[in-house]
């Protein structure tokens, strides 16, 4: 058996695994600027991967940042693959934007809106998305995961960034909670539940919760 010690050397090696080029390193300097938080290179990794094997065409990203996030996506994504990307600050869009162009995507693979996620994610088709990563506020997770629900095709996948999953974040309702904590627990609580959803966690960065939409003929068994 491996001693925790080994655990941690093995995950730090994951977190290593992928060298990020001047464009994102651009991206995460604007975002220290900002002062808002972005995905882990790893976690990065871990979006250009799933946007890859999804052969992704059309994602929402709930939480632009200054492009770090939709830097990996769109490096993953299908050449003709549009990102949606949604963010409350205009600043930070504009930077993001600035990163996307500089990588060489076109405007026409770009559709920033700026507004509250939960005033736009209503206005957007059902079933007509690949992938949707949500990296925003985390009190509003679980309507976040239920606007995701709505909008992924079967065989998508929503990812929640910020979801690191312990013992202490089993569902405990006689427990106390801070805001955050209770959403979080709300978030996981759905995953174990809903059968339309297959669920797993991963310890990258701050964690990375990937829920799947099963085909119907699944979430019947």
């Amino acid at each position: 058996m491996h001693g925790d010690g080994g655990q941690t050397a093995r995950w730090a090696s994951a977190e290593s695994w992928s060298d990020e080029d001047e464009t994102l390193l651009d991206a995460r300097a604007a975002a220290e600027d900002f002062g808002c938080a972005t995905v882990t290179p790893a976690a990065g990794a871990a979006l250009r991967f799933l946007a890859t094997a999804l052969r992704a065409r059309a994602v929402v990203e709930i939480g632009t940042g200054t492009g770090v996030s939709g830097l990996w996506l769109l490096r993953g994504m299908a050449p003709d693959g549009v990102l949606t990307s949604i963010d409350v600050e205009p600043e930070h869009q504009r930077a993001a934007r600035a990163a996307f162009l500089a990588d060489g995507f076109p405007t026409g693979r770009l559709r920033l809106i700026n507004g509250m996620a939960l005033d736009v994610l209503p206005r957007l088709a059902d079933g007509a998305y690949d992938l949707v990563l949500v990296d925003a506020v985390v009190v509003e997770y679980p309507r976040y995961l239920e606007e995701a629900v709505r909008l992924l095709r079967p065989g998508g996948v929503v990812v929640l960034v910020g979801v690191l999953v312990t013992d202490a974040d089993r569902p405990d309702p006689g427990a106390r909670q801070d805001p955050e904590h209770h959403a979080l627990r709300e978030v996981l609580r759905i995953c174990r539940e809903d059968d339309q959803l297959v669920a797993l966690p991963l310890p990258i960065g701050d964690g990375l919760l990937l829920a799947a939409k099963a085909p119907d003929s699944l979430s019947s068994r």
